[in-house]
């Protein structure tokens, strides 16, 4: 089954009509859209990045039978080459922040990384996506400083707050992952504007009809 991730990118988005579920795990229960596929809203019962219950969100999907996921991540830029309204499908990430797993009571080692194939059939169902990056997760639930970002932008291409979260945490649980990027501003001191989440939630609303045609094509292709 086809597992699908969303936040900001998604709130404005005509969803696919999917049965509301709340699945019980191990780490607390979270709340799945089942269907031939299923939705995973991140930021369900409107908790912000640093509040995810990401152990208890994978596991639900990976009890729903969830094999691979495609998860839809809204990003600021840390080069000037990849401007706002840009996709990007990201090859690898990094995280600065404490890394959430199901292994509390063991030590197991997962090679972490996002799946080269699955992100093919990504890319090749967005021609106009840029199939290579490094994501970079910051802690939130504020934006990143200047002296941040100054730093972030030799490590990494894109800065979020939960992506690299859901990769290990799929790693770890054997689900194939990957993420579609969508760039909606240039990370704060590489671009001239001043920041904040209502110019985040307006770029998001202005490319509903974008996102709903991306999302489209990837349940219809892969799910």
């Amino acid at each position: 089954m086809l597992g699908i991730i969303g936040g900001t990118s998604l709130l404005f988005a005509k969803l696919p009509d999917l049965k509301k579920t709340e699945i019980a795990t191990p780490y607390g229960s979270a709340e799945l859209y089942l269907g031939d596929i299923a939705l995973l809203l991140r930021h369900q019962y409107g908790l912000p990045p640093h509040r995810i219950n990401y152990p208890a969100c994978i596991s639900a999907l990976a009890l729903a039978g969830v094999d691979r996921v495609v998860a839809f991540g809204s990003v600021g830029s840390l080069k000037k080459s990849i401007g706002p309204g840009s996709i990007i499908i990201p090859d690898d990430y990094a995280t600065t922040t404490a890394v959430p797993t199901v292994h509390n009571h063991s030590q197991v080692h997962v090679m972490p990384g996002i799946d080269a194939e699955l992100s093919a059939k990504v890319s090749a169902c967005i021609p106009e996506s840029q199939n290579k990056g490094t994501y970079v997760q910051a802690g939130g639930p504020r934006i990143e400083t200047k002296a941040e970002v100054s730093a972030l932008s030799r490590i990494g291409d894109v800065v979020g707050m939960t992506v690299s979260s859901e990769a290990t945490l799929c790693n770890e649980l054997g689900i194939a992952f990957s993420a579609i990027c969508m760039v909606d501003n240039y990370a704060h001191g590489i671009g001239e504007d001043e920041l904040s989440y209502e110019q985040i939630l307006n770029f998001a609303r202005a490319n509903t009809k974008k996102t709903e045609m991306i999302l489209e094509r990837i349940i219809t292709r892969m799910g």
